[in-house]
Protein backbone atom coordinates (compact mmCIF):
# COMPACT_ATOMS: atom_id res chain seq x y z
CA UNK A 1 0.00 0.00 0.00
CA UNK A 2 1.41 3.13 -1.14
CA UNK A 3 2.11 6.30 1.73
CA UNK A 4 0.95 9.56 1.63
CA UNK A 5 3.60 11.88 1.78
CA UNK A 6 2.66 13.77 5.07
CA UNK A 7 2.68 10.05 6.35
CA UNK A 8 6.27 9.87 5.45
CA UNK A 9 7.29 13.17 7.20
CA UNK A 10 8.81 13.02 10.70
CA UNK A 11 6.29 14.11 13.43
CA UNK A 12 7.95 17.85 13.34
CA UNK A 13 6.90 18.59 9.92
CA UNK A 14 3.54 17.04 9.63
CA UNK A 15 3.07 19.38 12.89
CA UNK A 16 3.71 22.07 11.04
CA UNK A 17 1.98 20.68 7.60
CA UNK A 18 -1.64 20.85 10.11
CA UNK A 19 -0.77 24.36 11.25
CA UNK A 20 -0.42 25.60 7.62
CA UNK A 21 -3.32 23.31 6.99
CA UNK A 22 -5.79 25.51 9.52
CA UNK A 23 -4.31 28.66 8.96
CA UNK A 24 -5.51 28.63 5.64
CA UNK A 25 -8.46 27.35 6.46
CA UNK A 26 -8.71 31.06 8.73
CA UNK A 27 -9.43 34.35 6.78
CA UNK A 28 -6.67 36.92 6.61
CA UNK A 29 -6.82 40.02 8.86
CA UNK A 30 -7.43 42.11 5.72
CA UNK A 31 -10.46 39.52 4.30
CA UNK A 32 -11.86 40.25 7.80
CA UNK A 33 -11.67 43.62 7.49
CA UNK A 34 -13.40 43.80 3.96
CA UNK A 35 -16.19 42.32 5.85
CA UNK A 36 -16.62 44.37 8.19
CA UNK A 37 -16.69 47.15 5.38
CA UNK A 38 -14.81 50.36 7.39
CA UNK A 39 -15.81 52.64 4.00
CA UNK A 40 -19.90 51.72 5.62
CA UNK A 41 -19.02 53.29 8.87
CA UNK A 42 -19.25 56.88 8.48
CA UNK A 43 -23.03 57.64 8.33
CA UNK A 44 -23.85 56.28 11.94
CA UNK A 45 -20.97 57.91 13.61
CA UNK A 46 -21.74 61.30 11.30
CA UNK A 47 -25.17 61.04 12.75
CA UNK A 48 -24.04 60.17 16.42
CA UNK A 49 -21.67 63.78 16.05
CA UNK A 50 -24.50 65.03 15.04
CA UNK A 51 -26.66 64.50 17.86
CA UNK A 52 -23.84 65.26 20.10
CA UNK A 53 -23.06 68.64 18.44
CA UNK A 54 -26.99 69.50 18.65
CA UNK A 55 -27.29 68.18 22.35
CA UNK A 56 -25.36 71.90 23.02
CA UNK A 57 -23.07 70.55 25.64
CA UNK A 58 -19.60 70.75 25.62
CA UNK A 59 -17.54 68.67 23.42
CA UNK A 60 -14.25 69.10 25.14
CA UNK A 61 -15.68 68.24 28.20
CA UNK A 62 -17.64 65.19 27.28
CA UNK A 63 -15.24 64.10 24.35
CA UNK A 64 -14.94 60.71 26.50
CA UNK A 65 -18.23 60.01 25.95
CA UNK A 66 -17.97 61.26 22.07
CA UNK A 67 -15.17 59.04 21.50
CA UNK A 68 -17.23 56.25 23.10
CA UNK A 69 -20.46 57.07 20.76
CA UNK A 70 -17.95 57.58 17.77
CA UNK A 71 -16.71 53.38 18.04
CA UNK A 72 -19.50 52.40 19.25
CA UNK A 73 -21.94 53.51 16.17
CA UNK A 74 -19.17 52.88 13.83
CA UNK A 75 -16.23 50.33 14.24
CA UNK A 76 -19.03 47.96 16.30
CA UNK A 77 -22.74 48.04 15.37
CA UNK A 78 -22.39 49.02 11.69
CA UNK A 79 -19.62 46.81 11.40
CA UNK A 80 -21.34 44.01 12.68
CA UNK A 81 -24.50 44.70 10.81
CA UNK A 82 -22.08 44.48 7.77
CA UNK A 83 -21.32 41.26 8.50
CA UNK A 84 -24.69 40.42 9.43
CA UNK A 85 -25.84 40.93 5.99
CA UNK A 86 -23.07 39.61 4.17
CA UNK A 87 -23.43 35.92 5.09
CA UNK A 88 -27.32 36.01 5.03
CA UNK A 89 -26.84 37.39 1.46
CA UNK A 90 -23.80 35.45 0.92
CA UNK A 91 -26.09 33.59 -1.82
CA UNK A 92 -27.34 36.67 -3.60
CA UNK A 93 -23.90 38.28 -3.45
CA UNK A 94 -22.55 34.90 -5.45
CA UNK A 95 -24.75 36.59 -7.99
CA UNK A 96 -24.52 40.32 -8.00
CA UNK A 97 -20.68 40.81 -6.32
CA UNK A 98 -18.72 37.49 -6.51
CA UNK A 99 -15.65 38.84 -5.41
CA UNK A 100 -17.24 39.48 -1.49
CA UNK A 101 -15.08 37.47 1.39
CA UNK A 102 -17.39 34.75 1.79
CA UNK A 103 -19.03 34.03 -1.78
CA UNK A 104 -15.12 34.30 -3.04
CA UNK A 105 -14.27 31.73 -0.08
CA UNK A 106 -11.89 33.73 1.20
CA UNK A 107 -13.96 33.77 4.46
CA UNK A 108 -14.50 30.03 4.72
CA UNK A 109 -16.74 27.96 6.38
CA UNK A 110 -19.05 29.54 8.97
CA UNK A 111 -16.22 32.03 9.83
CA UNK A 112 -18.50 34.89 8.73
CA UNK A 113 -21.45 34.15 11.06
CA UNK A 114 -19.21 33.65 13.77
CA UNK A 115 -17.63 36.97 13.58
CA UNK A 116 -21.16 38.38 13.21
CA UNK A 117 -22.04 36.82 16.44
CA UNK A 118 -18.63 38.12 18.25
CA UNK A 119 -19.08 41.55 16.90
CA UNK A 120 -22.89 41.95 17.78
CA UNK A 121 -22.01 40.75 21.72
CA UNK A 122 -19.01 42.86 22.15
CA UNK A 123 -21.25 45.61 20.76
CA UNK A 124 -23.67 45.18 23.28
CA UNK A 125 -20.80 44.56 25.80
CA UNK A 126 -19.14 48.17 24.67
CA UNK A 127 -22.26 49.91 25.02
CA UNK A 128 -22.73 49.12 28.97
CA UNK A 129 -20.07 51.95 28.94
CA UNK A 130 -22.49 54.53 27.83
CA UNK A 131 -25.69 53.97 30.64
CA UNK A 132 -28.28 52.85 29.95
CA UNK A 133 -29.35 54.71 26.91
CA UNK A 134 -26.66 53.85 25.37
CA UNK A 135 -27.05 50.59 25.67
CA UNK A 136 -30.81 50.65 24.56
CA UNK A 137 -30.35 52.69 21.62
CA UNK A 138 -27.51 49.41 20.93
CA UNK A 139 -29.67 46.93 21.67
CA UNK A 140 -32.53 48.69 19.14
CA UNK A 141 -30.03 48.71 16.35
CA UNK A 142 -28.47 45.59 16.65
CA UNK A 143 -32.15 44.02 16.68
CA UNK A 144 -33.02 46.42 13.16
CA UNK A 145 -29.47 44.74 11.78
CA UNK A 146 -30.65 41.34 12.42
CA UNK A 147 -34.11 41.45 11.37
CA UNK A 148 -33.05 43.24 8.82
CA UNK A 149 -30.91 40.39 7.17
CA UNK A 150 -31.75 36.76 8.96
CA UNK A 151 -34.85 34.77 8.10
CA UNK A 152 -37.35 34.90 9.26
CA UNK A 153 -37.69 38.36 9.46
CA UNK A 154 -35.41 39.53 6.65
CA UNK A 155 -36.87 42.69 6.32
CA UNK A 156 -34.51 43.39 3.44
CA UNK A 157 -36.79 41.25 1.54
CA UNK A 158 -39.18 44.14 0.76
CA UNK A 159 -36.99 47.11 0.19
CA UNK A 160 -39.63 49.85 1.77
CA UNK A 161 -38.71 48.25 5.58
CA UNK A 162 -36.16 47.21 5.11
CA UNK A 163 -34.61 50.47 3.71
CA UNK A 164 -36.46 52.15 6.39
CA UNK A 165 -35.15 50.12 9.08
CA UNK A 166 -31.57 50.49 7.48
CA UNK A 167 -31.86 54.76 8.19
CA UNK A 168 -33.26 54.80 11.07
CA UNK A 169 -30.55 52.76 13.08
CA UNK A 170 -28.09 54.74 10.71
CA UNK A 171 -29.83 58.22 10.99
CA UNK A 172 -32.46 58.69 13.16
CA UNK A 173 -30.91 56.50 16.13
CA UNK A 174 -27.68 57.43 15.94
CA UNK A 175 -28.68 60.93 15.79
CA UNK A 176 -30.67 60.97 19.22
CA UNK A 177 -28.33 58.85 20.70
CA UNK A 178 -25.59 61.29 20.40
CA UNK A 179 -27.89 64.00 21.98
CA UNK A 180 -29.13 61.78 24.53
CA UNK A 181 -25.80 60.67 25.69
CA UNK A 182 -24.36 63.83 25.60
CA UNK A 183 -27.18 65.12 28.00
CA UNK A 184 -26.79 62.30 30.58
CA UNK A 185 -29.61 60.58 29.15
CA UNK A 186 -32.07 63.15 29.45
CA UNK A 187 -35.06 62.63 26.26
CA UNK A 188 -33.43 65.02 23.25
CA UNK A 189 -36.55 67.20 22.98
CA UNK A 190 -38.94 67.54 19.91
CA UNK A 191 -36.23 69.60 17.82
CA UNK A 192 -33.40 66.97 17.68
CA UNK A 193 -36.41 64.46 17.70
CA UNK A 194 -38.18 65.77 14.21
CA UNK A 195 -34.57 66.26 13.02
CA UNK A 196 -33.14 63.14 13.19
CA UNK A 197 -36.76 61.60 11.84
CA UNK A 198 -36.91 63.92 9.05
CA UNK A 199 -33.25 62.99 8.05
CA UNK A 200 -34.08 59.44 8.60
CA UNK A 201 -36.88 59.74 5.93
CA UNK A 202 -34.22 61.37 3.82
CA UNK A 203 -32.05 58.47 3.99
CA UNK A 204 -34.24 55.86 3.26
CA UNK A 205 -33.75 57.38 -0.41
CA UNK A 206 -29.70 57.34 0.28
CA UNK A 207 -30.38 53.31 0.90
CA UNK A 208 -32.45 53.15 -2.34
CA UNK A 209 -29.23 54.24 -4.39
CA UNK A 210 -27.10 51.30 -3.36
CA UNK A 211 -30.08 49.00 -4.24
CA UNK A 212 -29.60 49.53 -8.36
CA UNK A 213 -26.04 47.74 -8.45
CA UNK A 214 -27.80 44.47 -7.32
CA UNK A 215 -30.87 44.40 -9.48
CA UNK A 216 -30.30 41.06 -10.90
CA UNK A 217 -29.49 39.17 -7.90
CA UNK A 218 -32.19 40.55 -6.07
CA UNK A 219 -34.72 39.69 -8.56
CA UNK A 220 -33.05 36.46 -9.21
CA UNK A 221 -33.20 35.60 -5.47
CA UNK A 222 -36.87 36.77 -4.81
CA UNK A 223 -35.53 39.94 -3.12
CA UNK A 224 -38.12 42.90 -3.69
CA UNK A 225 -36.08 45.95 -3.42
CA UNK A 226 -37.54 49.24 -4.74
CA UNK A 227 -35.66 49.11 -8.38
CA UNK A 228 -36.93 45.54 -8.81
CA UNK A 229 -40.55 46.68 -7.32
CA UNK A 230 -40.66 49.94 -9.11
CA UNK A 231 -38.61 49.47 -12.19
CA UNK A 232 -35.24 52.05 -12.02
CA UNK A 233 -36.96 54.65 -13.53
CA UNK A 234 -39.38 54.75 -10.52
CA UNK A 235 -37.30 53.48 -7.76
CA UNK A 236 -34.87 56.99 -8.78
CA UNK A 237 -37.89 59.51 -8.64
CA UNK A 238 -38.44 58.05 -5.66
CA UNK A 239 -35.02 57.80 -4.11
CA UNK A 240 -34.59 61.30 -5.08
CA UNK A 241 -38.59 62.37 -3.48
CA UNK A 242 -37.54 60.80 -0.17
CA UNK A 243 -33.95 62.64 -0.07
CA UNK A 244 -35.35 66.05 -1.56
CA UNK A 245 -38.53 66.77 0.74
CA UNK A 246 -37.47 66.33 4.52
CA UNK A 247 -34.50 68.75 3.37
CA UNK A 248 -37.13 71.37 2.47
CA UNK A 249 -39.09 70.71 5.74
CA UNK A 250 -35.77 70.66 7.58
CA UNK A 251 -34.95 74.27 6.07
CA UNK A 252 -38.73 75.58 6.77
CA UNK A 253 -38.33 74.65 10.22
CA UNK A 254 -35.23 75.78 10.57
CA UNK A 255 -36.02 78.88 9.62
CA UNK A 256 -39.51 78.67 11.74
CA UNK A 257 -37.17 78.23 14.81
CA UNK A 258 -35.88 81.48 14.17
CA UNK A 259 -32.25 80.11 12.46
CA UNK A 260 -32.49 81.86 8.82
CA UNK A 261 -29.07 81.55 8.29
CA UNK A 262 -29.12 77.66 9.09
CA UNK A 263 -32.28 77.36 6.81
CA UNK A 264 -30.57 78.97 3.79
CA UNK A 265 -27.89 76.75 4.39
CA UNK A 266 -29.72 73.61 4.27
CA UNK A 267 -31.56 74.72 1.47
CA UNK A 268 -28.05 75.44 -0.88
CA UNK A 269 -27.01 72.21 -0.19
CA UNK A 270 -30.12 70.59 -1.58
CA UNK A 271 -29.93 72.92 -4.26
CA UNK A 272 -26.30 71.66 -5.11
CA UNK A 273 -28.29 68.10 -5.72
CA UNK A 274 -30.51 69.16 -7.90
CA UNK A 275 -28.21 69.08 -11.34
CA UNK A 276 -27.00 65.37 -10.39
CA UNK A 277 -30.28 63.46 -9.43
CA UNK A 278 -31.35 65.46 -13.32
CA UNK A 279 -28.74 63.24 -14.38
CA UNK A 280 -30.23 60.28 -12.31
CA UNK A 281 -33.19 60.41 -12.91
CA UNK A 282 -31.89 60.19 -16.75
CA UNK A 283 -29.90 57.34 -16.11
CA UNK A 284 -30.19 55.50 -12.55
CA UNK A 285 -28.76 52.50 -13.08
CA UNK A 286 -25.33 54.25 -14.32
CA UNK A 287 -26.02 57.16 -12.06
CA UNK A 288 -26.57 56.09 -8.77
CA UNK A 289 -23.11 55.25 -7.76
CA UNK A 290 -22.43 59.60 -8.58
CA UNK A 291 -25.19 60.68 -6.60
CA UNK A 292 -24.03 58.32 -3.65
CA UNK A 293 -20.22 59.74 -4.27
CA UNK A 294 -20.96 63.95 -4.63
CA UNK A 295 -24.57 64.33 -3.42
CA UNK A 296 -24.74 62.47 -0.14
CA UNK A 297 -21.82 63.99 0.57
CA UNK A 298 -23.86 67.35 0.23
CA UNK A 299 -26.80 65.65 2.27
CA UNK A 300 -25.16 64.84 5.21
CA UNK A 301 -23.45 68.15 5.56
CA UNK A 302 -26.67 69.42 5.62
CA UNK A 303 -27.34 67.25 8.71
CA UNK A 304 -24.03 69.28 10.45
CA UNK A 305 -25.50 72.62 9.42
CA UNK A 306 -28.68 71.75 11.28
CA UNK A 307 -27.23 70.35 13.99
CA UNK A 308 -25.39 73.06 14.44
CA UNK A 309 -28.58 75.32 14.79
CA UNK A 310 -29.90 73.31 16.95
CA UNK A 311 -26.52 74.02 19.41
CA UNK A 312 -27.17 77.33 18.38
CA UNK A 313 -30.62 77.54 19.93
CA UNK A 314 -29.88 75.61 23.14
CA UNK A 315 -26.86 77.62 24.21
CA UNK A 316 -29.23 80.75 23.79
CA UNK A 317 -31.82 79.13 26.09
CA UNK A 318 -29.46 78.00 28.70
CA UNK A 319 -28.15 81.87 28.58
CA UNK A 320 -31.70 83.26 28.86
CA UNK A 321 -32.19 80.64 31.76
CA UNK A 322 -28.94 81.69 33.45
CA UNK A 323 -29.30 85.65 33.12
Amino acid sequence: MDTSPLAQANPPQAARADADAALRRRPELRTVAELLKPITWFPPMWAFACGAVASGQSITANWGLLLLGLVLTGPLVCASSQAVNDWFDRHVDAINEPHRPIPSGRMPGRWGLGIAVAWTLLSLLWATLMGPWGFAACALAIALSWGYSAPPVRLKNNGWWGNAACALSYEGLAWLTGTAVMLGGAWPGPHSVALALLYSVGAHGIMTLNDFKAMEGDRRMGVASLPVQLGAHGAARMACLFMMVPQAVVAVLLAYWQLPWHACAVLALAVLQGPLMAQFLRQPVERALHVSAFGVPLFVSGMMVSAWGLRQMALLQHTVGVS
